[in-house]
């Protein structure tokens, strides 16, 4: 090869597919680093949510922050919605 050609670049990191549930807070036994890196987003009841903490799609519900009310530790106080919960890959082609 030749100092003119590029090599081919590489194929984009391969995603794992969406678990069942996901939690942003890595204290949970349901953090994934990995899923999150690539971004995640929920659709719930067909609205986009941008404030969930953690879902669960078999079970239909969410957990998202109630304001800015916090618990004895420090972090947010949730609650729990249930619904119809779809989330995606932020970035990837919608249907």
């Amino acid at each position: 090869m030749s100092d003119t050609e590029k090599p081919e670049t590489e194929a984009p990191e391969a995603k794992k597919p969406l678990p069942d549930r996901l939690s942003l807070d890595p204290r949970s036994d349901y953090f994934d680093e990995e899923v999150l890196r690539h971004g995640v987003g929920i659709r719930f009841n067909g609205n986009e949510k941008t404030n969930v903490e953690e879902y669960c799609i078999s079970e239909g519900w969410i957990k998202v922050a109630a304001g800015r009310s916090r618990d004895r530790y420090g972090n947010p106080m949730t609650l729990t919605l249930k619904g119809k919960v779809e989330p995606y890959y932020e970035g990837a082609d919608s249907e």
